[in-house]
């Protein structure tokens, strides 16, 4: 699937899913602008297996939870694009913690809201003048968006409820100017994420309940979203795309 002489910008785009969408979307012929935060090492290696395979991208640092970074952010690529931004994969995102009702408090709430939901919100708004006729959204939410999560990640899983809602909104908002707004919803996929938050035993059962009997790799992820962003999603809009081998209908 060729998206050549486009532009994007990945979001958490150095590491784990987002690497994995940096580099397809770097192999379909997309110019890449490759979003990370503290994760520096990750990204610059995440770049140098992009340009070693002759693709076009770069670095750029930012906390996409400060509106003053997002804004000096999308400046910066507004001019190394030439004002022209065709592909916006908001990734960037996290659980933080498992936490509990009577565990958390109101900081670790907002936090993990304004990680997953208000960031996306920050970056689109910011992106929307770069944003024109045949360019694509693609915001990644969860499968525990849809099912509430597992145990502790009651929070994690109402921000990215809240992203696909926020996702059919946006489509309703910014199809009139054609651009066209989707997600995706990962369920259990082989990332760094379920190192940190996920137990060994757990994560094989959910893989064993799983119809297609696997974890999902962040490559499937990345080809679908590569997908949405291209003109065979042409008359795709405000869709939230389950990603889960089968996981949520079993």
């Amino acid at each position: 699937m060729t998206l050549q002489g486009k532009t994007a910008l990945v979001t958490g785009g150095g590491r784990d899913i987002g690497r994995s969408v940096s580099i397809a979307l770097a192999r379909a012929g997309v110019r890449v602008a490759i979003n990370y935060n503290s994760g520096r090492d990750a990204a610059e290696d995440t770049l140098k297996t992009i340009l070693d395979a002759g693709g076009d991208a770069f670095l750029i640092q930012a906390d996409v939870t400060d509106s003053a970074a997002v804004k000096a952010m999308l400046e910066e690529v507004g001019v190394a694009f030439s004002g022209r931004l065709d592909i916006l994969v908001n990734l960037a995102g996290g659980m933080v913690a498992r936490k509990t009702l009577g565990e958390m408090d109101e900081d670790f709430f907002d936090h993990v809201m304004t990680l997953n939901l208000k960031s996306a919100f920050l970056v689109l708004q910011a992106s929307q003048p770069f944003l024109g006729e045949g360019s694509a959204v693609v915001n990644v939410s969860s499968l525990a968006g849809r099912d509430g999560g597992g145990p502790g990640a009651s929070v994690y899983a109402t921000a990215k409820g809240a992203l696909m809602t926020y996702t059919r909104a946006m489509a309703k908002e910014l199809g009139p100017q054609g651009i066209r707004v989707n997600a995706v919803c990962p369920g259990l996929i082989g990332t760094s994420f379920h190192d940190l938050f996920s137990k060994p035993e757990g994560r094989a059962a959910t893989a064993n309940n799983t119809p297609l009997r696997r974890e999902g790799h962040p490559d499937e992820v990345a080809d679908t979203i590569v997908y949405l962003a291209s003109p065979a999603a042409s008359f795709l809009a405000g869709v939230c795309l389950d990603i889960n081998g089968g996981l949520g209908f079993s």
